[in-house]
C-alpha cells in the first residue's frame, strides 16, 4: 500500500514539474514575441497631419468670412449714411413759424434782420465744400448756393443780424444757422483748420 503512495506522490511531482515548464515555455513564447513587435504607426501619423490640416483650413475659413461679414457691415453703413442725412434734412422744423429771430420784438418772417452779402456764383468758379460744416447736407448746400452763399468766409463774416436774416429764410430749416453754430465752424474752415466733423466728411464717413 505504502509502495503505491510513494509512486503516486512521485507521478505528482512530475506533472506539477512539467506544468511549470510548460508555463514558462508558453510565457516566453507569449511575452517575448511581443517585445519583439514593431507596430506601424505610419497611418495613424498620416491621418493625425491630414486632420490637422483640415483645421487650419476651417480656421482660414471662418477668418474670411468675419473679414467679409466685416466689410459688409461697413458698406451697408456706408451706403445707409447719405440717406439718414437727406432724410434728417427733409424733416422740416415746425415750431420755428412766427420766430422773432432778430430778437427786436416784432416778428417780421423773411425780413427778420439784415441779408448778408451775397454772390451770383462762387468766385474763380470753384465753391467751397459747405457739406463740412455740420447742419449742411446736401441740399442745405443747394439751398444755401440759391440764396447766394459759396464760401466759407462768407459764413464766417455773418452778424447777429445777418444769421437772423438766414435762419428766417432757410425754407423748411429755419434756425438751423445759430443751433449747429455755423459761423463758429465757417471762421475755423476758412483759416484752413478742420473740425471733428469736416475730418470725417474728408474720409468719407458721412456722404
Amino acid at each position: 500500500m505504502f509502495r503505491d503512495w510513494g509512486f503516486l506522490l512521485t507521478e505528482i511531482w512530475v506533472l506539477l514539474a512539467l506544468a511549470a515548464l510548460i508555463g514558462l515555455l508558453a510565457g516566453w513564447i507569449i511575452w517575448g514575441r511581443r517585445s519583439e513587435v514593431n507596430i506601424d504607426t505610419s497611418e495613424a501619423d498620416t491621418l493625425r497631419a491630414d486632420l490637422d490640416a483640415c483645421r487650419a483650413k476651417h480656421a482660414e475659413k471662418d477668418a474670411n468670412l468675419a473679414d467679409l461679414r466685416a466689410q459688409l457691415a461697413a458698406a451697408s453703413a456706408a451706403a445707409a449714411a447719405p440717406a439718414a442725412v437727406e432724410a434728417a434734412e427733409a424733416v422740416e422744423d415746425t415750431t420755428v413759424t412766427g420766430v422773432d429771430y432778430d430778437g427786436d420784438g416784432v416778428v417780421e418772417g423773411k425780413d427778420e434782420g439784415v441779408k448778408p452779402e451775397t454772390l451770383t456764383g462762387p468766385r474763380g468758379g470753384a465753391a467751397d465744400d459747405l457739406k463740412r460744416i455740420k447742419g449742411i447736407g446736401p441740399k442745405m448746400e443747394k439751398l444755401c448756393n440759391s440764396l447766394g452763399f459759396w464760401h466759407f468766409d462768407q459764413i464766417a463774416k455773418w452778424t447777429e443780424s445777418e444769421v437772423a436774416w438766414v435762419d428766417a429764410n432757410l425754407e423748411g430749416f429755419n434756425g438751423r444757422v445759430t443751433r449747429d453754430e455755423w459761423v463758429a465752424q465757417a471762421k475755423l474752415l476758412a483759416e484752413g483748420g478742420e473740425t471733428a466733423f469736416s475730418q470725417k466728411v474728408d474720409k468719407g464717413d458721412v456722404y
